[in-house]
């Protein structure tokens, strides 16, 4: 979108113009993707908190992870969260192969969630997708 406004406002001055450099633009949305990242995780973290959607932890592991349950899971929803709005605010969306990128990182970011939400709603570690399942699926969609 900002590759969009640039090419518009560079008729007027040519100084936007440098927003077509592929450099630039990574930049900004590294930098774009780490402040919503600092911005809406910790939120996300309480209110994962708030709702208990913590890690199981299985009885037959070692003592030292009993100390990890209750750790909020679903975290990856906020690097997917970050990652789609700093990428359509600095990507070329003309370009076809960031719609694939965009479908794949949608299609891998709802495995986690399933994965995720079994273990959740079961309360058990091993009620999520099995490694076949998740790997099946995430073949599908690569």
């Amino acid at each position: 979108m900002l590759l969009f406004l640039a090419e518009y406002l560079g008729q007027f001055d040519k100084v936007f113009l440098v927003f077509q450099y592929l450099t630039l633009r990574g930049i900004l949305a590294a930098g774009t993707a780490l402040a919503i990242s600092l911005l809406v995780g910790p939120a996300m973290i309480r209110r994962l908190n708030y709702y208990q959607v913590g890690q199981s932890v299985r009885d037959d592991g070692p003592e030292t992870h009993l100390s990890k349950a209750g750790t909020p899971t679903m975290g990856g929803a906020v690097y997917l969260i970050a990652t789609l709005l700093a990428a359509l605010l600095t990507v070329d969306l003309s370009n076809i192969y960031i719609l694939g990128g965009f479908i794949t990182l949608i299609g891998f970011g709802l495995v986690g969630f399933k994965d995720d939400l079994g273990k959740v709603l079961a309360g058990d570690n091993l009620e999520g997708l099995t490694p076949r399942g998740k790997m099946g699926l995430q073949a599908l969609i690569a």
